[in-house]
């Protein structure tokens, strides 16, 4: 069984993955919350 060295992993795969998920969910609140005001404005 090969002997496992914490920390050598390569994570860069996994950190790309990560930021590309909040990056999205960012921009999907700001949208929701920029549609939720223009609604709140513009909808009676």
């Amino acid at each position: 069984m090969a002997d496992h060295q914490h920390g050598s992993m390569d994570t860069t795969v996994q950190e790309n993955t990560y930021n590309g998920f909040i990056t999205f969910v960012t921009r999907s609140c700001i949208a929701s919350v920029a549609i939720a005001v223009f609604l709140a404005i513009f909808a009676t």
